[in-house]
């Protein structure tokens, strides 16, 4: 029974890497591995990077595990008795390797991340000929809210930005500690409130691509999501003259009525924004939703996805 038992497990272990291999044929490319612009192209550099040293960690190590079983297996007639000694203890040039090489490992992986991490700190080198754009985006459950100070303009759930020029995203939130990430531009940074941090993300190729919350923050958390749109720079600043001719201007009242928690249907402009009476990056602006919204918490909203409903999938 144990014999069946012993066959039975390693038949397994011999089909699964069969059967992931098929799992993985069904995946569509991930995002963060198909990057359209400089930031995302570093962040897939490093990950490949690592998943491959590692991998080459993994082989040597198996491949040593290998000789070391057949070398030193019970019934090999070539195995003479001094090449085993159970009671051997303390061998230093034998500790020295294995002390050296997980050190040596640790610095192959921190140099490259390290380096990476303080040149994603500043702007692409690609487009330091231009001006970053300023874009706030700030996090309320559970929708976006993007600020555009230099144009003077709001969206709620929908952003757009130029190609070629890096976008100085200066994150926070109004409630819930978020985490604002766009995969196919790079990776994420948290929202918190009461301060602010600094994100800088570009877009080479046009196109729409998809945003979201990646830091679970309750019952909405699956519908925070926005549409990324990046276009050539002249498009953009139509879009912008537009929405501020069009789009009402944001009232106090409106912007309150907007960070209530839920789910917003659709997204929207104004031709002003919320900065003119609060900015939650700041200590005195930390509390401004709590202090409205905070009774609305302590009860189930009871949010229910409408037929059809796909927050991961780009609207239109």
């Amino acid at each position: 029974m144990k014999g069946n038992k012993v066959s039975l497990q390693k038949k397994w272990f011999t089909l699964l890497p069969i059967l992931l291999a098929i799992f993985m044929t069904g995946c569509d490319k991930m995002a963060v591995l198909d990057p359209v612009g400089p930031v995302g192209e570093s962040q897939k550099n490093l990950i490949l990077y690592a998943v491959i040293f590692m991998l080459g960690i993994i082989v040597v190590v198996y491949t040593i595990f290998a000789i070391v079983v057949f070398k030193y297996r019970a019934n090999n007639p070539n195995r003479k008795p001094e090449d085993y000694k159970p009671e051997q203890h303390g061998n230093t040039k034998i500790e020295i390797v294995w002390f050296t090489i997980p050190v040596l490992i640790v610095i192959a992986l921190s140099i490259p991340t390290v380096n990476t991490l303080f040149d994603l700190e500043k702007p692409p080198e690609s487009s330091q000929e231009k001006e970053p754009l300023v874009v706030y985006a700030t996090a309320a459950d559970w929708k976006w809210i993007f600020t555009y100070p230099e144009q003077d303009i709001e969206t709620v759930n929908y952003l757009h930005i130029p190609t070629d020029r890096a976008i100085e995203f200066r994150l926070s939130s109004a409630d819930s500690m978020a985490a604002f990430w766009v995969p196919r531009l790079g990776g994420q940074k948290y929202n918190m409130a009461g301060m602010e941090n600094t994100l800088y993300l570009q877009a080479d190729e046009e196109g729409v691509y998809k945003g979201r919350n990646a830091n679970f923050t309750g019952e909405g958390f699956t519908g925070q999501t926005f549409n990324v749109t990046a276009q050539p720079e002249n498009e953009f600043n139509d879009w912008a003259a537009s929405v501020s001719e069009e789009a009402p201007e944001l009232t106090q009242d409106k912007y309150d009525e907007i960070l209530a928690p839920g789910l917003l249907d659709g997204t929207m402009s104004f031709s002003s924004t919320h900065l003119e009476w609060v900015d939650h990056g700041s200590n005195e602006g930390r509390d401004y939703s709590v202090e409205r919204h905070g009774n609305k918490y302590e009860e189930n909203l009871h949010l229910e996805n409408k037929p059809g409903w796909a927050p991961d999938e780009i609207q239109q």
